[in-house]
């Protein structure tokens, strides 16, 4: 059985003034299923999770969560509704703990608990991302990688019903790379519904269900990886019309 529909895009279109951003693009995403989406820099990825996140309002078009219209919504009020995220630059709360960051996404995400439970709550979600020893300490004394875990607890900590990780594995040396992706993998396994924009391949065709590509603001194509990463107007975006 089919899984069911859980974020429909539809004919979404962004513009800053004369500059096309995002341009009439249509996608949809299944319960459980990781999407990718992927395309040159500039292309309108970070634009597109903006969107669905409420951090930027469409010009045109309408997304909806579980049925409900989101488009136009406030950000706290998306949040609220289901939608989780990290961002390109990681940002974590600097004047709180590493277990007070996480505590804070489970008081203003979709899953609101208080008191004992909510610190429970936090601390398992530290525990899952390989972060349960470092509670106490403040998130300057974290690494990089370590400060991108904390900002991918505080998003699990609203038990978000779709995640969208905008480039986290971004910055990452191979070691790191190779232990991020496991850890989007194990999300993965325990049926997280999740949209991912990245532009490390490797992870795209591990991690990835489908993804959609994005040139100059528009979807060229939409598939498993492999189908996607064949077709020829993607290889054309990427290496440039003679590779194609």
């Amino acid at each position: 059985m089919a899984e069911r529909i859980i974020l429909e895009v539809h004919q979404v279109s962004k513009h800053f003034g004369g500059l096309k951003a995002v341009d009439q693009v249509s996608f949809t995403v299944r319960e459980h299923e990781v999407m990718g989406i992927i395309g040159p820099n500039g292309s309108g990825k970070t634009t597109m999770m903006n969107l669905i996140s409420g951090a930027l309002q469409p010009t045109s078009g309408d997304i909806s969560l579980d049925e409900h219209l989101i488009s136009g919504r406030p950000a706290r009020e998306i949040a609220r509704a289901g939608v989780g995220r990290t961002f390109q630059l990681v940002r974590v709360l600097p004047g709180l703990s590493v277990l007070e960051n996480v505590m804070a996404g489970a008081v203003f995400g979709h899953k609101r608990l208080w008191g004992r439970e909510l610190q429970r709550h936090a601390e398992r979600q530290l525990e899952r991302v390989g972060l349960g020893h470092a509670k106490g300490l403040p998130t300057s004394a974290l690494t990089y990688i370590d400060e991108k875990r904390v900002e991918l607890a505080r998003a699990l900590a609203g038990d978000p019903k779709v995640l969208l990780l905008d480039e986290w594995l971004a910055g990452l040396n191979p070691t790191e790379l190779q232990t991020g992706i496991a850890l989007i993998r194990s999300l993965r396994d325990d049926g997280r519904t999740v949209i991912l924009v990245e532009h490390v391949m490797d992870a795209i065709r591990s991690l990835c269900d489908r993804c959609i590509v994005m040139s100059s603001g528009a979807k060229i194509a939409e598939g498993t990886p492999e189908q996607a990463l064949s077709d020829p107007g993607v290889i054309t975006a990427y290496l440039g019309a003679d590779h194609a």
